[in-house]
């Protein structure tokens, strides 16, 4: 993982305070919002076996297996070595490509089968995909969450919508950032062109430094909650 070592302690401590949530203007005006999600994954491997070859035949089953053997592999790792090796592979194995072009919508969240079986998704994609896989390595449901960023592309001020995955190992620690469009995990406070708005997981929303519930985030998040669906009817609970 990338040192922090050389940052400046101000600029570290402003943006640790800004992946936190804290004096973030909030998106949905809420904090912490509980769901029905199961917290753990458990994947049915012949359903998914199955769902593959339906839908993309030998070449889906194959890419699968690969997954599985990775899941495989790094049961027991470090949480450096998990972090590390998911990210790489959904990194190398899907290619980004944006929704229209893909699934002919302009906002579409897709399972990591979907995601592996086109080899192709978009920061969402590689996002749920990760989040899945960690889950199934048996890390909790709490030190993961989908964040929501605003980032800018290099040095301009020109800043588009992106989503990463961060790993919390407290509730209150400083983010580490699994990221699609950087090769290296690294802490938040570091990644100086991402600026998050919310953020969330099976079990709950966040928005600012609020801990009030003001939203019902299944609703408010209809996407996940369509992906949810799918991932249970391919094997993924």
């Amino acid at each position: 993982m990338t040192s922090p070592a050389s940052t400046d302690a101000s600029v570290s401590r402003r943006s640790v305070l800004r992946w936190l949530g804290l004096g973030t203007a909030s998106l949905l005006g809420g904090g912490l919002l509980s769901t029905t999600e199961p917290a753990g994954a458990a994947l049915d491997h012949a359903r998914m076996r199955s769902a593959m070859s339906a839908e993309f035949g030998a070449q889906g089953v194959q890419v699968l297996e690969e997954w599985l053997s990775l899941i495989n592999r790094l049961r027991g790792a470090d949480i450096a070595t998990q972090l590390r090796e998911v990210n790489d592979f959904f990194n190398r194995k899907v290619r980004w490509l944006e929704d229209r072009t893909i699934w002919r919508q302009s906002d579409y969240w897709a399972t990591p089968l979907e995601s592996l079986g086109r080899g192709a998704g978009d920061c969402e994609d590689y996002s749920i995909a990760k989040y899945v896989t960690l889950k199934e390595l048996g890390i909790p449901v709490s030190k993961l969450r989908m964040i929501y960023v605003r980032a800018r592309l290099g040095r301009s001020q020109i800043t588009q919508a992106h989503m990463v995955l961060g790993y919390y190992e407290t509730p209150s620690a400083e983010p580490l950032i699994l990221d699609n469009i950087a090769a290296s995990v690294s802490r938040a406070s570091l990644r100086t062109d991402l600026d998050p708005l919310f953020s969330f997981n099976s079990s709950g929303l966040w928005a600012g430094g609020s801990t009030q519930s003001r939203a019902d985030p299944l609703a408010r998040l209809s996407r996940w909650r369509n992906a949810i669906d799918r991932m249970r009817r391919q094997g993924i609970q």
